[in-house]
């Protein structure tokens, strides 16, 4: 049983994605606290050659809350990002296919910020054919006081994980020993160099994978998702 865990982000990068491909079990943390300078509510997209940052807003609330405890604004303007995205990417050659799931995503009346953020992940990975099971950390039934590798561990117990992925960022917050004392074989995913063309201009890597979706075929994103990595 392979399990990864992250947090919840708004249509994320391809790497987020081939940890969810790479896994039997996906789990998002939604018992998490929201932190303003993540990408839980935000990513980038490519402009005029250039990247950009679209942002769902959310409602005042206590910083002491969890994401799921989060709600999106009541005067968020849905519409506005769908135009930013579609006057942004209307030229790509893989526009007519993907857009309408990413409307589909942005226009859902969804107001909890988990619920609406974790939908968007769910429609890209229908899109893209991606059947790992995918469920909130919450789920679990883990006490949300463990913190750091202990909360990992332990979802990794709940969830019945013999080999634990994690994305290579996390290397330095993890020891190896603790897991196999679990009987949990710790591996990293690491990213290949991802590039295509983005209408003649440089390449502007690690965007959201809404810009793979709008210059790629499923089939090649396929191949980035499948053999675009190595685990280590």
């Amino acid at each position: 049983m392979k399990v990864a865990i992250m947090q919840p982000y708004f249509f994320p990068y391809i790497g987020y994605f081939q940890l969810i491909g790479s896994v039997d079990l996906f789990v998002i943390y939604d018992n998490i606290k929201y932190t303003k300078k993540g990408w839980i509510n935000r990513n980038r997209f490519l402009r005029n050659g250039a990247d950009c940052v679209f942002t769902v807003t959310l409602r005042k609330d206590s910083d002491s809350f969890d994401v799921r405890d989060r709600s999106v604004a009541a005067d968020f303007d849905r519409g506005k990002i769908v135009a930013q995205l579609r006057e942004a990417y209307r030229r790509a050659p893989h526009f007519k296919e993907g857009f309408p799931i990413v409307e589909k995503a942005v226009m859902t009346p969804q107001d909890n910020l988990f619920e609406y953020v974790h939908n968007s992940v769910v429609e890209v990975c229908r899109y893209l054919g991606i059947g790992t099971r995918i469920v909130s950390s919450s789920s679990l039934g883990i006490r949300p006081a463990l913190k750091a590798q202990d909360m990992v561990l332990a979802l990794c117990k709940a969830a019945g994980a013999t080999t634990y992925v994690n994305a290579i960022g996390g290397q330095e917050l993890y020891d190896r020993e603790k897991f196999c004392e679990q009987s949990v074989d710790l591996k990293f995913l690491k990213t290949h160099p991802i590039a295509y063309p983005q209408f003649g201009d440089p390449f502007v890597p690690w965007l959201s994978i809404i810009d793979v979706m709008m210059f790629n075929p499923v089939a090649r994103i396929r191949e980035f998702l499948e053999s675009g990595y190595e685990l280590i």
